[in-house]
């Protein structure tokens, strides 16, 4: 997943207000107890960002 519609899929999701937020303040333990942003950073697939908020945040598993 290119990081420009793991962007698009967080807006969509969460609105870009929260989705900004999560993705720096929310820590994922799925991902090494790092938020998004420094999974991304560390070169963690955006795809795999996105499956971990997605299950940490009870987003149907239709919309992963």
């Amino acid at each position: 997943m290119r990081l420009t519609e793991f962007t698009e899929f967080m807006y969509d999701e969460f609105g870009r207000r929260t989705a900004d937020a999560m993705l720096v303040d929310h820590v994922i333990l799925d991902l090494g107890g790092r938020t998004g942003a420094e999974a991304i950073e560390a070169g963690v697939d955006p795809r795999e960002v996105w499956r971990a908020l997605c299950r940490d945040f009870d987003v149907p598993r239709e919309r992963w």
